[in-house]
């Protein structure tokens, strides 16, 4: 089992904006896809300095070419979005993990 994680840090002030647009539109939209067999994403808790939040978005997947696939092909269209949105309003950064 792979798992494809993302780690976004998000303003504050547009925290249940941003929770609510990922769970109705950007990952019903990545799950559509069927590169990834489930998804979860958690509220990480611990106070950001900064003034941000952060959350674990998690893809699992048991494929890798698949994430490959979804990472150099899919994802950057879909961030555009993401972007347009979002734009210095948050940081990401992501893993891709494998089940020991």
């Amino acid at each position: 089992m792979l798992l494809y994680n993302v780690t976004v840090g998000i303003d504050r002030e547009i925290e249940q904006e941003w929770v609510r647009w990922m769970k109705e539109q950007y990952i019903p939209v990545v799950m559509k896809t069927e590169m990834f067999t489930g998804w979860r994403m958690y509220k990480v808790l611990h106070d950001q300095e900064d003034g941000s939040i952060s959350y674990s978005v998690q893809y699992f997947a048991t494929d890798i070419q698949e994430v490959v696939k979804f990472v150099e092909k899919i994802e950057p269209e879909l961030n555009k979005e993401f972007q347009r949105l979002f734009k210095d309003r948050h940081v990401a950064f992501r893993t891709l993990l494998e089940e020991a």
